[in-house]
């Protein structure tokens, strides 16, 4: 038995104890009021697209990441940053958060068994936990730099190289985002907007690198700081939302 066979749990040898209309009659009938074997088929099939979808949509995740710290490294190899590098190797570190999402989905594929009698679905929500605590884990560190720079301001080098680098992170992360939350909301998936959710952090943390480095350019070093704050904020009303969604999905609230 396939995996498409296990999500559909498709049969046609079931009785039939009525008839349907044959020929042009048959054939109107069926236009205006299709027919079907099972309803329970056609949420099976459902089912098996949006979770091939979730699938689908994290590895086009993953590789717009990939190409977006590729971007970044070629960028570092030409300034020789190690505050760049730092930032980049943070970006990978984030983009990796997709993978226990992607496992999750092939997981909930797999048939169900005698101690797992409904399936491995949940395996989705689990993950989605796990995303919101890296959220929360990027909060912290964004609110310990900026107090750092707070308190010790740091000069920024090669600013043209690392506004590029902030306007690439910027431009892939959002666009990560934008993917998975729009995917997200419409197969239901609490976990992949939280994971959109995440990237979209990562985008905002890009942009505050930007207006860090306008700031600089501006000679006002406390710039960078108090940007860094507000973005810390800004997440933590994020992670709630995320926090939210998992919230109601693990206890099957009604919407």
């Amino acid at each position: 038995m396939n995996h498409h066979t296990h999500l559909r749990n498709h049969t046609h040898d079931h009785p039939h104890d009525h008839t349907h209309p044959t020929g042009l009659r048959g054939w109107f009938a069926n236009l205006f009021n299709p027919h079907s074997h099972d309803h329970s088929d056609l949420a099976a099939d459902r089912a098996f697209a949006e979770n091939e979808m979730g699938i689908r949509t994290v590895w086009i995740a993953l590789a717009i990441l990939l190409l977006t710290s590729i971007l970044q490294l070629a960028i570092v190899a030409m300034s020789g940053s190690v505050a760049l590098l730092a930032d980049t190797a943070h970006n990978i570190g984030d983009g990796l958060n997709s993978i226990p999402l992607l496992v999750a989905f092939y997981l909930a594929r797999r048939l169900p068994t005698r101690r797992f009698s409904f399936g491995y679905g949940r395996s989705e929500d689990i993950a989605g936990i796990f995303i919101v605590l890296s959220i929360l884990v990027s909060a912290g560190i964004v609110f310990w730099e900026s107090f750092q720079r707070l308190l010790s301001p740091e000069p920024l080098e090669n600013m043209g190289w690392v506004a590029v680098a902030a306007v690439i992170g910027f431009m892939g992360n959002e666009l990560v985002a934008w993917l998975q939350i729009r995917v997200g909301n419409r197969i239901g998936s609490a976990a992949l907007i939280a994971d959109g959710l995440h990237a979209r952090i990562d985008g905002l943390t890009s942009l505050a690198v930007l207006f860090a480095v306008g700031g600089a350019w501006l000679n006002l070093p406390l710039l960078d700081p108090i940007i860094g704050l507000g973005i810390g904020a800004v997440i933590l009303l994020i992670t709630w939302d995320a926090m939210k969604r998992i919230w109601f999905r693990l206890m099957d609230a009604v919407e």
